[in-house]
C-alpha cells in the first residue's frame, strides 16, 4: 500500500506545476461552456475511470497535459480519429475554445478536463495510456522554482505507470535548460528509454511555438518509450 510520502498516493501533496492566469471569459465562450461543457468534460477528481465507457469504444488513449487553447489537441484528434484523446488544462478560456472546436468539427474522440493534471491522473488506471503529450509546459525559469516544473522525478512516478508497455512520453519545449532537465530525469528513469527526436510532422505549430520561433528560441522535441 502506498505511503503518504509516495507521490502516487491519493494522500500525497501535489505541487502546482502551472502559473495561475486570470482572464475573464467572453460572453460567447461562457455560453459554450454552459451549453456544451458537461457533454465533453471529465471531472478532475473522482473514482477511477473506465475509458472504454467514457469514449464508447476500446481504442488507444493519449493524455495531453496543458492544452493551451486546444490547438494541438484538436488538430491531432481530428487527424487521428482512431485514437481517443484527453486534454487537460487549468485555464478556463482554453477549455472553452477547445469545446467550441469539438462542437464545430463534430469530434467524438476528444474529452477535456478543467483542473490540475496531477490530481486527475489518479483517476486513470495503470497501463491505460498509449501516450502522454506535454507541449510547452510552464517553464518556471527561476532556479528556486524548478521543483514546480511538470517533468520531475517525482511526477514521473505518477505518470510512467499510466503508460502501457511501449507507451510514450513526448515533451516539446523552447526552454533549453528544461529540455536538459527532461533528458536527465527521463534518461535516469529505469522504465524509460529515448531522447531528442526530429520535430514530428504530426505535431501542429501552435501560436506559442510561433512566438518562440519569432523570439529566436529553438524548440526541442523529446520522446521516451516505456520498456516492455
Amino acid at each position: 500500500m502506498p505511503s503518504a510520502l509516495d507521490p502516487t498516493s491519493a494522500d500525497a501533496p501535489v505541487i502546482h506545476t502551472f502559473s495561475p492566469r486570470r482572464r475573464a471569459l467572453s460572453a460567447r465562450r461562457a455560453r459554450i461552456l454552459e451549453e456544451h461543457g458537461e457533454a465533453w468534460s471529465l471531472d478532475p477528481e473522482g473514482p477511477p475511470l473506465d475509458l472504454a465507457a467514457v469514449f464508447g469504444r476500446t481504442a488507444p488513449v493519449v493524455l495531453e497535459i496543458g492544452i493551451g487553447l486546444g490547438e494541438a489537441a484538436v488538430e491531432m484528434a481530428t487527424a487521428d480519429p482512431g485514437t481517443d484523446v484527453i486534454g487537460i488544462d487549468v485555464h478556463t478560456p482554453g477549455i472553452a475554445a477547445a469545446i467550441d472546436a469539438i462542437v464545430k468539427r463534430g469530434l467524438r474522440n476528444l474529452r477535456l478536463v478543467h483542473g490540475d493534471a496531477l490530481r486527475f491522473v489518479r483517476r486513470l488506471p495503470a497501463g491505460s495510456l498509449q501516450g502522454i503529450r506535454i507541449f510547452f509546459p510552464d517553464p518556471w525559469p527561476k532556479a528556486r522554482h524548478r521543483r514546480k516544473r511538470l517533468v520531475t522525478e517525482a511526477n514521473l512516478e505518477r505518470l510512467v505507470p499510466l503508460l502501457g508497455a511501449g507507451g510514450w512520453l513526448h515533451v516539446a519545449t523552447d526552454i533549453s535548460d528544461y529540455a536538459q532537465q527532461v533528458t536527465r530525469v527521463c534518461g535516469a528513469h529505469p522504465q524509460l528509454e529515448g531522447g531528442r527526436i526530429d520535430r514530428p510532422a504530426e505535431r501542429p505549430v501552435t501560436r506559442y511555438e510561433r512566438k518562440a520561433r519569432a523570439a529566436g528560441r529553438p524548440v526541442a522535441d523529446l520522446r521516451f518509450v516505456r520498456r516492455a
